[in-house]
This record gives structure tokens, C-alpha cells and sequence, in this order.
């Protein structure tokens, strides 16, 4: 109910700030500069209350996730099958998804034990395979911070390789004949082809204080969790919004024919500056319905661009953006969903990108499913810290390009 307050209080702020952007155009005269300043400032505010709710509502969905994943253990461990499930469970991962390879794991943290812990073949050495756990605390962070992390289709490679993605041009249309006749044979389709999703190495060092990983109200894995989940989140996000594809995802504002072609741009009705109503009308239109209309199609801008867009009406004078006041809903741009990306282009000028529209759905991650931790306490001690280096491996794509419409300007 705070967060539902809090949106109520956001939209309300909101239209305030549309009567101040609109005063000027009532009484027949240019916008002054105070109330530029104090329109602004209003939607400076709406932005902190839209972080304050993400906060507290992301609290709230993993509090609810806990309780489900615990009512869901205790059903289990009624029946000899469950018990039996969880047995092979653990067996399979070695024990990692236990609580005792957990509690081994945080007393590594801490003092650099590993017994318990599960040693990793990688050729640098001295890393160690951390538990199920831990990864999924990072990834949920991670997946809290990139928008198109929270939308895409996240598949787990295990011991496979490499994830395939066919791509296959349409064929013509189909022919009306007769009972006997076949019709004429297709020659427009292209052979299959696919940009493999090979997940690739991506590493960061983290350094924690001693005094802060001995604080006994601190779970040490939470912090170390919390920081890796933070600059993951921040590298894959740009990735999956620039990347070339070339050891890292595929971006989709990267024109790409393994990816999103420039064939997906639309700029008609946009001008040289700015895209328009018309403009992002043009984009929505130009994805199928059956994209269009999937829980997973959104809008996606740089902050920048969503500021643009709050400004927006159509012919009858109507704002184009709407905030939420649903729990657990975004903000809506032309009736879909509107996230920001803080790696969307923002240079508003002739020929680039400034937004892109679809059902990011058909955006795939492929991850390796398990991440590798090291300890690091000599190379720091000078400074009372130890180091932590964290490698995971995964890789990205646009699949299917008709699902997307890239916003660009004329």
C-alpha cells in the first residue's frame, strides 16, 4: 500500500506539472523562464519518486518470492518424492545449492576456508565455483537495474556451448489452385541461418573492507552479491543496447543483419531535432500485433528521451505518456510500457537512434548458469581490504528483428 501512495502521489505531482507546462499556451504568451525551472523541478521529482517506488517494490516482490520458494520446500519435504527430488538436487550441483555449501561459501568470504567449497578448472587458478545461491542473488540484482534484462527470455546453457538462434527469410505467398495441382514451388526462402549465442567472459574486480565483511549484522555475501550485481547490471545493459556482438551481445540499437537490420528504423514524421506523436505512432504501428500486443512490448529511451516524450500530444490535446498508479506497474507511452536504458543513444540530431519500441520477449540471454568467484587478501592487506573477483560468461541477441522498430531521427 506505500508503494500504491506513493504512485498516487507521483501521478498527482504530474498533472500539476502539466498545468504549469501548459499556463503559458491559456493565456496566449511564451513559457517563463520560472516556470521552466519550476516544470522541470516537479519532474525531477516525479523521477525520484519513480526510483522510490522501484525500491520498495523490488523489496517487496523478492520478500514475496522467498515466502513462495519456502512454502514450496515445506510441500516437498511432505513427500517421500520431494525429499527424493532434493536428494538428487543436491547431488547433481555437488552439494552448492545446499545450506551448508551456502554457510561454507560465507565463511570463505570471511576467512579464505574453502572446505566445503567446489574448486574451478579455469587455467588462471585459485577460483572457486560459488553456489547457486550467490549467483542468484547477483542476477537478481542485475536484473532489478537493466530493463532489458527484466523483459528478455533468460535461457541457462549448463554444459552446452553455445545456444543456436534460426533466422529464416519468410517464403511467398501461398497459391489457390485446383485438387490436383501443388502450385508453384517456393524459391524465396533463404537458407536457415543463426548467430550461435556462445556466452563470453565477463569479469570484475571488487574490493570490500575487513571491518565492514566482520560486521556481524552484515551478511558478507549479500554486500559482495549486492556489488556485483550493481556493475554486471551496468556492463550487460550496455551491452544488450550497443553491443557489436563481437565477444560481447549483440545490442539492439546495433544495426546488425544477425540482429535488428536497418531495415527495422523508422523515421518517417520525426524532424532532424526531435521524434514526434506521429513519429512514434509510425514506429508502434510498423511491429505486428502479435509483438505489439505481448506483455513483454515496451518502449525503451534514455532518460533524455523519455522527457521528450512526457511532452507529447495527440490531435486532441492529449499527453501521449501516462504515469502509473497500478502496483507493479510501468509508466505507459502509447498505451505500452515505457522503461528508461540508461545506455539508450541520446544525441538528438540528423540520421541516429534515439528509442527503439518491441516485444523484447524475442531478446535472449544465454548464461553459463554458474559464476566463479576468487580471493584476493595479500595484494590489498596494506589497505585493510580483500579483493573479490567474480567471472560470469553469457551472451545476447535480438532474435526475430519483425518484433522490433527503432525510433531514428530524419
Amino acid at each position: 500500500m506505500k508503494s500504491v501512495a506513493i504512485r498516487e502521489q507521483r501521478a498527482k505531482l504530474v498533472h500539476d506539472a502539466r498545468e504549469v507546462h501548459e499556463r503559458h499556451k491559456a493565456e496566449n504568451r511564451d513559457m517563463s523562464a520560472d516556470e521552466k525551472s519550476q516544470f522541470e523541478a516537479m519532474m525531477a521529482e516525479v523521477d525520484a519518486l519513480k526510483q522510490k517506488v522501484d525500491e520498495i517494490e523490488a523489496g517487496e516482490a523478492g520478500e514475496a518470492a522467498q515466502e513462495e520458494q519456502l512454502a514450496k520446500a515445506e510441500e516437498e519435504l511432505k513427500s517421500s518424492q520431494g525429499r527424493k527430488v532434493a536428494a538428487d538436487f543436491r547431488s547433481r550441483n555437488n552439494d552448492r545449492s545446499s545450506k551448508d555449501s551456502m554457510d561454507s561459501f560465507r565463511r570463505w568470504l570471511n576467512t579464505g576456508d574453502t572446505r566445503g567449497l567446489v574448486a574451478d578448472t579455469d587455467n588462471s587458478g585459485g577460483y572457486l565455483v560459488a553456489p547457486l545461491e550467490f549467483n542468484a542473488m547477483v542476477l537478481k540484482t542485475a536484473d532489478e537495474l537493466c530493463p532489458i534484462r527484466q523483459l528478455a527470455t533468460k535461457r541457462t546453457l549448463g554444459n552446452v556451448k553455445s545456444l543456436g538462434t534460426p533466422t529464416l527469410t519468410k517464403m511467398s505467398a501461398a497459391t489457390w489452385t485446383t485438387e490436383v495441382l501443388i502450385g508453384s514451388a517456393d524459391s524465396t526462402i533463404a537458407t536457415p541461418s543463426r548467430r550461435d549465442l556462445t556466452p563470453y567472459k565477463l569479469v570484475k574486480l571488487v574490493k570490500v573492507t575487513k571491518k565492514l565483511l566482520n560486521i556481524g549484522t552484515v551478511d558478507p555475501e549479500n554486500v559482495v552479491a549486492e556489488e556485483f550485481g550493481r556493475t554486471f547490471a551496468e556492463t550487460e545493459e550496455n551491452a544488450f543496447s550497443t553491443g557489436d556482438g563481437s565477444s560481447k551481445p549483440l545490442g539492439v540499437f546495433y544495426a546488425s543483419a544477425s540482429g535488428i537490420s536497418t531495415g527495422r528504423d523508422v523515421s518517417t514524421d520525426n524532424t532532424s531535432t526531435a521524434f514526434t506523436y506521429d513519429g512514434l505512432i509510425n514506429a508502434q504501428a510498423s511491429v505486428k500485433g502479435v509483438y505489439r500486443k505481448s506483455k513483454s512490448a515496451a518502449w525503451m529511451f534514455h532518460r533524455d528521451g523519455i522527457a521528450m516524450a512526457r511532452k507529447l500530444k495527440d490531435g486532441e490535446g492529449r499527453y501521449c505518456w501516462q504515469p502509473s498508479v497500478q502496483l507493479g506497474e510501468p509508466d505507459t507511452l502509447l498505451g505500452n510500457a515505457v522503461y528508461e536504458c540508461g545506455f539508450a543513444p541520446n544525441t538528438f540530431t540528423t540520421g541516429l537512434y534515439v528509442g527503439i519500441f518491441g516485444d523484447f520477449s524475442y531478446y535472449w540471454i544465454a548464461d553459463r548458469g554458474t559464476m566463479d568467484v576468487q580471493r584476493l587478501v595479500e595484494l590489498y592487506a596494506a589497505t585493510g581490504e580483500i579483493g573479490f573477483i567474480a567471472e560470469r560468461y553469457l551472451d545476447g541477441a535480438p532474435v526475430i528483428e519483425e518484433a522490433f522498430a527503432r525510433v531514428k531521427l530524419a
